[in-house]
């Protein structure tokens, strides 16, 4: 019986060894790997930048600043502006007349090359009338005019999105007297630039 119990305890002891070298093969197998240290890539400074990449703005600041006229460029805005006559209208009425075609004819095509490049830029067009009727009828139809202008000046081919209109009804004469001759000067769109931020 001796004889057989040793067997049996070397059985277990075998199959314990087994079983725990097994487990530790397990083990051993589903730890990942040590991380081994690269002291060559930490002692590699990073190259300095290029000389150039410092003077040269990046991509999006480039575009941001083209969408603003420059100095130059918004002189010349304003020089036109000012070449382009108020347009004027017959009593009551929004809508343009021959005369008022004309003087929104006056340069609008150099204006429009000038805008399409910096849509940031934007034109206010103010709608004025006489002193005839209430402040409320004419706050509407200095709209209505400026309305029409910036339609005109759209179909020339200036971006609408450009193009602000304000009414200010009978509130900024230009002319004080009481009789036709200044009341036709009062109804018109005056065009200035917008003024904005840089």
């Amino acid at each position: 019986m001796k004889h057989a119990q040793k067997r049996t305890l070397i059985a277990l002891a075998v199959v314990s060894l087994l079983t725990a070298a097994c487990a530790k093969k397990k083990v051993t197998a589903a730890a990942p790997p040590a991380p081994v240290p690269a002291p060559a890539v930490a002692a590699v400074k990073p190259a300095p930048a290029p000389v150039h990449a410092a003077s040269t703005p990046p991509p999006a600041a480039v575009a941001q600043t083209q969408k603003y006229p420059s100095a130059a460029t918004r002189a010349r805005i304003d020089e036109l502006l000012s070449k382009i006559e108020d347009a004027y209208f017959d009593y009551d009425k929004a809508s343009l007349r021959p005369d008022a075609l004309k003087a929104l004819q006056a340069d609008s095509a150099e204006l429009r090359d000038i805008l399409k490049d910096y849509p940031n830029y934007k034109l206010t067009i103010e709608g004025h009338c006489d002193e005839r009727g209430s402040d409320e009828y004419n706050m509407a139809l200095g709209d209505k005019r400026a309305e029409s202008a910036k339609d005109y000046l759209a179909q020339v081919g200036i971006p609408s999105a450009q193009l602000n209109v304000i009414s200010y009804g009978k509130q900024r004469p230009v002319c004080d007297e009481h009789d036709e001759a200044c009341w036709q000067k009062n109804r018109r769109i005056h065009i200035v630039a917008l003024a904005q931020a840089q």
